[in-house]
């Protein structure tokens, strides 16, 4: 028995690499990745079913975020909607405060209620800060308090490099984010809140008989935009948080720091058509698909088939080489019966040719009962004896 146990640890091995899509064979992988020049100070592009960085510069840089930090702010609305501390046709009282506020407005009136329904789009769609103070008055108790909120938020989403002191985005020292946690925001709302995301890509709004048109400039090119929010401030310049599905494929761009409106426009379009044109998703491996099947030390049967517990999806390069991608398997040796369906037994590693590992489960795809007993006895000694 000692020897059994001995001889698991040191089987602990890499037992199988092999190509996907193509014979196994010993070559090297060569992926060559296009480039672009994109004219802002920070930038990211990625895919946002794998999660797949196509490109970025500066994209864990500190910078001003401007109006792109009310993605935060209307995330918390809309988690106050959904646990039903607020209603669509509640309304609040537009205090003093909020309604002089400078920069972006809807135009509320002092003293005056303001429907949720209505302060919603007036926070996405004209990116009206008086909006987006009278949410933090009314969620938060004052702007300071509702600020506590956006950061303990922050940290939960995983955006650690992010740091509230406003519900609007308007200049504030310590007031900063970073291109990668604004793309976790947006990819956050869409994935939490898919009933409400909708609002993200209406073009206008009117308010007291006031029409304001959608500052995100890609909603009017014919290109697949539903979203998400822009940005400006003259200490961050032109800013666009951008999400884009064509084919079904969604791709999620930030963008900051640029001079000018047309700048915005332009390179935002120009990075995510990079981002169809250079790369490409393929659906590698089905969930429940088998990949291997090892042996089984004490089981009624020889084998135990091991499954993939996902999709194997994978970003990569737009290319004609016949290796779509290089996958390895890796497994404790001996694996002992009995084995229960669904176990994890295992990890298969996908490379996906652009510097990132894709990890799935391998599960048991069948219970795998225990030898009968005499069976057992004599494999062990056939072990003991070196047969």
């Amino acid at each position: 028995m000692c020897f059994l146990k001995k001889a698991a640890v040191v089987l602990f091995v890499l037992v199988l690499a092999f190509p996907l899509g193509a014979a196994a064979q010993e070559r090297e992988h060569h992926v060559v990745l296009p480039s672009i020049e994109i004219n802002a100070k920070q930038a990211l592009l990625i895919d946002a079913e794998t999660g797949a960085v196509l490109f970025e510069k500066n994209a864990d840089t500190h910078m001003p975020t401007s109006s792109m930090s009310k993605m935060i702010t209307i995330y918390l609305v809309f988690e106050a909607l959904r646990d039903g501390s607020i209603k669509m046709d509640d309304t609040f009282i537009v205090s003093d405060y909020a309604w002089s506020q400078e920069g972006s407005r809807m135009f509320l009136e002092a003293r005056k209620p303001a429907k949720v329904a209505d302060l919603i789009r007036g926070v996405l769609i004209p990116s009206g800060n008086d909006a987006a103070v009278v949410f933090a008055e009314m969620l938060g108790g004052s702007e300071a308090k509702f600020a506590e909120m956006l950061n303990k938020k922050a940290k939960e989403l995983g955006m650690n490099d992010s740091q509230f002191k406003n519900a609007t985005g308007l200049t504030a020292e310590g007031h900063y984010s970073t291109a990668k946690d604004l793309a976790k925001l947006a990819l956050a709302l869409m994935r939490d809140f898919p009933e409400h995301y909708h609002y993200n890509s209406e073009k206008e709004f009117e308010y007291n008989k006031i029409k304001q048109g959608n500052r995100n400039p890609l909603l009017y090119r014919n290109m697949g935009a539903d979203g998400v929010k822009t940005g400006y401030t003259e200490a961050g310049g032109y800013g666009l948080t951008a999400s884009v599905v064509r084919d079904g494929r969604r791709l999620i761009a930030v963008l900051n720091g640029m001079k000018d409106m047309q700048t915005r426009a332009n390179e935002s379009a120009k990075l995510i058509e990079y981002g169809y044109r250079a790369f490409e998703n393929r659906h590698l491996v089905r969930k429940g698909q088998v990949v291997i099947a090892p042996d089984v030390w004490l089981g009624r049967e020889p084998t135990v088939p091991l499954a993939a517990g996902a999709d194997v999806i994978v970003t990569m390069p737009r290319t004609t080489n016949e290796e779509p991608a290089q996958a390895m398997t890796m497994f404790i040796e001996p694996i002992s019966a009995p084995i229960i369906e669904g176990a994890r037994l295992g990890t298969m590693y996908v490379a996906t040719g652009i510097d990132e590992t894709v990890e799935v489960p391998l599960l048991a795809a069948k219970d795998i009962e225990r030898a009968p007993f005499f069976v057992r006895v004599w494999n062990r000694l056939k072990l003991l004896l070196g047969f």
